[in-house]
């Protein structure tokens, strides 16, 4: 239910923000929970969702309900935390949501340069030591790694009473953007590699250099290939790899020189981790040297590169059907001992132009798999391939669990395939 049918009881999309169940909350959105502004006393719900949100500092349920609709400025004087506050949460997930394009306009130009400055100096001095000065604690803080957005995560200090999370470096760069600052690429890299690779500070970093599409970055990004240590090559090839992937334009300038790289990358890059990012990077060219360096990893022992391969394999499929080598692949890659590499190659398959018996039949046997990922990977294929066998496998699979909203959303294909069959 969107709305309790008490007086004394809350919107079911406010208890779930309060208890922190992300999952709940999605699934409330997508079943268009708040949509009617009668809910919560003539309050659209997902605006004081929002608010309950933000207040409480979890700024991926903050995110989440953004996507769905809603709407900061909403939110009365005061029910806010201040910028000052978010930024001092060390949350970018936090502070995106207060600068939402709804309510960006009611900061003033110096009230963001002050939260600029004051997101560097958390940067500068760490989050450590900021914790022991703010504290009067010598105590070495207590880390965790949360989950800071949908997609990126953080390191979260405790000290005390305090807990903050270390998203400075992120923060930054999101304001001094905002303020048309142009950060140089050294301290953006330097701004990156001071965390991992799952980060937000590195995500933010390699998006915006790769967003610009500049010949300069791409010149010092392509240098640190030849770089001795791992984490600039990754660094290096992430923002290659972004920049050709976001180059919507007619002339996709960088499309040549980033097959030409990436395909000689591939046959020297030593560190798994960065040969991963290297092979997805070709996954993202329709070229037979792109397939053909794929391919060259399709037995590798690591299920990262095979997962890579199956997924990039063929990257276009409606611009051409599978030749031998890759059908032979994907057909050794859907009998795979792990089940992501099992995945991606059925959706390759499913989502191809092939059509061949066998690949019907490697989907098929994917039906009986003991991953619920992999099974619902092999109804999407049949479907999309007009196979009536995933009728019965759909309904022995039931209805689509809650919290795996874009996997499960493939099961929507078979009703899709009954009205085609039906002639609907």
């Amino acid at each position: 239910m969107g709305a309790s049918g008490s007086a004394e009881r809350e919107p079911d999309l406010l208890s779930a923000v309060r208890a922190r169940d992300t999952a709940l909350v999605r699934s409330l959105l997508r079943e268009g929970v708040g949509l009617d502004p009668r809910e919560g006393e003539g309050i659209d719900v997902r605006d004081a969702a929002f608010g309950v949100a933000v207040r409480m500092h979890s700024g991926d349920l903050a995110q989440l309900l953004l996507q769905y609709g809603a709407e900061p400025g909403a939110c009365g004087p005061g029910e806010l935390p201040t910028l000052r506050e978010a930024v001092d949460s060390g949350s970018p997930a936090l502070v995106e949501a207060l600068l939402d394009h709804s309510i960006r306009d009611k900061y003033p130009v110096s009230e963001l340069a002050e939260m600029r400055d004051l997101a560097r100096r958390w940067h500068e001095s760490g989050v450590e030591a900021e914790l022991r000065r703010r504290t009067g604690s010598q105590e070495t803080p207590a880390c965790t790694r949360v989950e800071d957005d949908e997609y990126y995560s953080v390191g979260e200090y405790a000290l005390g009473p305090m807990a903050v999370r270390d998203g400075h470096g992120a923060i930054l760069t999101d304001l001094e953007e905002l303020l048309g600052v142009r950060t140089e690429f050294e301290e953006l890299m330097a701004r990156a590699l001071a965390h991992d690779h799952d980060h937000t500070a590195w995500a933010r970093a390699t998006i915006l250099l790769a967003g610009r599409r500049d010949q300069a970055i791409w010149t010092a990004a392509a240098a640190l290939r030849a770089h001795a240590d791992p984490s600039h090559r990754l660094f290096g090839a992430e923002v290659l790899r972004l920049t050709h992937l976001f180059d919507d334009s007619d002339e996709d300038a960088f499309a040549g020189p980033a097959l030409n790289v990436f395909t000689d990358w591939s046959a020297e890059e030593t560190d798994l981790t960065v040969l991963t990012e290297v092979l997805v990077a070709l996954g993202e060219h329709s070229d037979p040297r792109a397939d053909a360096a794929l391919l060259a990893y399709a037995g590798h022992p690591d299920h990262r590169l095979r997962g890579a391969v199956a997924r990039g394999l063929n990257m276009w499929p409606e611009q051409r059907a599978f030749s031998d080598d890759v059908r032979e692949a994907l057909l050794v890659l859907m009998a795979d001992a792990d089940a992501v590499v099992r995945r991606n190659a059925c959706l390759k398959v499913g989502e191809g132009r092939g059509r061949h018996p066998a690949l019907a039949e490697a989907m098929a046997t994917l039906l009986d798999d003991v991953d619920r990922r992999v099974q619902v990977a092999a109804v999407y294929g049949l479907a999309l391939h007009d196979d009536e066998r995933c009728v019965d496998a759909a309904r022995r699979l039931g209805p689509p669990r809650p919290g795996l909203a874009g996997e499960e959303d493939h099961l929507d294909a078979v009703w899709r395939y009954e009205r085609r069959r039906d002639g609907c």
